[in-house]
């Protein structure tokens, strides 16, 4: 059985504004990963923090990195939560964890315990990044991918529909790939996720598809037809 991560950004949840969490746009993207769900695959969910708290904005007004990051694990647990709520209202069982202790809200999180949920068939949201400062939730959905044994990572992207050899909403002619390897995607500087994320899934064979989430259908439509969006592996 195909076991699969999702990664969200939390913009997503934004419902267009790009801040805060609509519950109208989060009850959409759960029908969808629900969808995608009752195919049968095993699924794992990363998801984003962009629209409650942006780390990066923050160290530029002068605040110290760590702390930047850690409120911004903080802020992924918040839309974990929300969007585990929305899929257990359809129906779907669920299962949210944290590499921060908070038991009070949600399991910590324990690689057997994830797998061990993921074979019963419930949908995993990990929540709060790695645990520590200076890594991305994209180096996150690799991390978990890796140790969860995932074969894919879906990569959710909002109004773009895979990797461009320049940038499309500023330049025209640009060209969407089909296909990347990771030392092509490395080589041409092609900024889709950090160094240490494309280094984890390259190492250990996880194939990413970059797609635009934004069209209905899509996220289903990911797992049975790679031609929406790109397709990055060795």
């Amino acid at each position: 059985m195909k076991r699969v991560v999702l990664k969200l950004s939390g913009e997503a949840l934004s419902g267009g504004t790009g801040v805060g969490i609509s519950p109208i746009s989060v009850r959409k993207i759960a029908e969808e990963i629900k969808e995608l769900h009752d195919t049968g695959v095993q699924l794992a969910i990363i998801v984003g923090a962009g629209n409650i708290w942006r780390g990066r904005d923050a160290v530029e007004c002068g605040m110290e990195r760590a702390s930047a990051d850690y409120m911004g694990m903080l802020g992924t647990i918040l839309n974990a939560l929300a969007l585990q709520n929305a899929l257990e209202s359809l129906g779907c069982e669920t299962r949210t964890m944290t590499s921060l202790s908070i038991p009070s809200v949600a399991e910590p999180y324990i690689r057997r315990k994830a797998m061990s949920h993921l074979d019963k068939g419930f949908i995993v949201i990990f929540g709060g990044g790695t645990g520590n400062p200076f890594f991305s939730t994209d180096t996150t959905a690799a991390l978990r991918a890796a140790e969860v044994g995932a074969d894919l990572i879906l990569m959710a992207k909002n109004g773009i529909d895979g990797v461009y050899d320049r940038d499309p909403k500023t330049e025209n002619g640009a060209v969407r790939y089909t296909r990347l390897t990771y030392a092509e995607m490395l080589t041409k500087k092609l900024h889709v996720m950090d160094l240490t994320a494309a280094t984890l899934c390259s190492e250990n064979n996880i194939d990413i598809l970059v797609f635009d989430m934004t069209i209905p259908g899509n996220i289903k439509r990911a797992i049975e037809d790679y031609s929406i969006g790109t397709l990055i592996t060795n």
